[in-house]
């Protein structure tokens, strides 16, 4: 599911330019440098960092181009429902979840995007790298994308120490400077990447295991202050165990978690919660 009118954003240019200005330091820089990219290592090396960055650019693209999940204009909570916990569609005061700017009903987790002026299914934040929303149709493969993102920013930051060890006697004194600005400029990119990309992979697993968006997490610190306060204990209600919430958000297959593939996650309108005495059937169908 793609959305209309995509927008191109300076954000996504500039990860798009780091993207390949690691890619092509890292190949032609660090691996020839240091096995030459000639001998059986440095083609082996380059390959698998080839095939990386190709992941990197596919789960990317997806995750800017897909639409996070429209609330369908159809949609209509069912309140008679037995199997539908109140929580799920009900606010504080007792009133249904409406959205005033949509001018529509919301479903569970779904909340109002003030720059994409909708509402998306399953909402855990806009992100302006990837000029979209981060949802429920395209979490997964944001999670698969920041996973290669780092393991590849690590990678080419291994190979760039690696090179460093080497001494080349046949260079020239201006190809020295423009190798000292490729090796100052990597070092910066990344290592802050690796930084800043590995808190965010970190904060996203945590999230993963508790079955949780980074809008809930807010919420329910405050939930979790008004519980205790009334003498209360505050649990998620979509938390049913560490395992279960990793499949329900990245696959029941372990061998699929870090496909770019969401065929596992269903029509994002209801979902299972640790009240339900028996799994959902929608959640795995779409």
């Amino acid at each position: 599911m793609k959305r209309k009118g995509v927008g191109f954003s300076l954000p996504v240019a500039v990860v798009i330019l780091v993207i390949g200005f690691i890619y092509f330091s890292t190949v032609f820089t660090f691996i020839d440098r240091w096995f030459s990219l000639t001998s059986s290592p440095g083609i082996a090396n380059a390959a698998a960092f080839t095939a990386l960055a190709l992941m990197c650019v596919y789960s990317y693209s997806i995750a800017v181009f897909r639409d996070p999940g429209r609330v369908p204009l159809s949609y209509m909570p069912d309140v008679e429902d037995q199997q539908s916990p109140v929580h799920e569609i009900k606010r504080k005061g007792g009133d249904l979840r409406y959205c005033q700017k949509c001018s529509h009903f919301k479903p569970p987790r779904a909340h109002h995007c003030r720059v994409c002026k909708r509402c998306v299914l399953r909402m855990d934040h806009h992100c302006i790298w990837i000029n979209n929303c981060v949802g429920h149709t395209n979490y997964k493969v944001f999670f698969v994308f920041v996973v290669y993102a780092v393991t590849a920013c690590v990678y080419s930051l291994v190979l760039l120490v690696g090179s460093l060890t080497v001494e080349s006697q046949d260079e020239d004194e201006e190809m020295g400077s423009y190798l000292r600005t490729i090796y100052v400029v990597s070092s910066f990119v990344l290592i802050s990447l690796s930084i800043a990309l590995g808190v965010l992979l970190v904060w996203h697993i945590y999230l993963s295991l508790q079955n949780k968006t980074t809008i809930e997490y807010h919420e329910g610190v405050r939930a979790m202050w008004l519980a205790e306060k009334g003498g209360q204990v505050y649990k998620h209600p979509y938390d049913i165990g560490a395992y279960e919430n990793l499949t329900l958000i990245l696959g029941p297959n372990v061998l699929s978690w870090l496909c770019p593939t969401s065929r596992h996650i269903g029509s994002g309108l209801r979902f299972r919660t640790a009240f339900d005495s028996v799994p959902v059937s929608s959640e795995t169908k779409p």
